[in-house]
């Protein structure tokens, strides 16, 4: 079983938006947490049944961090 990182965003229409850091363009959306999870389940399983990735290169999540400018 591979974990992956997910980052949750909201949208100006207050839909949730998640996407997965190590599987690059792998995104869903959702009205609730739960049913973002659910959609972002289906995008990772179908991500890597249509790569035919098996082994995917691990990346260790150190933490996201605000920039003003």
């Amino acid at each position: 079983m591979r974990e992956f990182t997910v980052v949750i965003e909201k949208d100006e229409d207050g839909w949730l938006i998640s996407s997965v850091l190590e599987l690059p363009g792998c995104h869903t959306q959702g009205k609730t947490l739960d049913e973002l999870m659910e959609r972002t389940r289906e995008a990772i399983e179908a991500y890597l049944e249509a790569s035919g990735e098996t082994q995917l290169e691990e990346s260790e999540f150190i933490g996201i961090q605000k920039v003003k400018i």
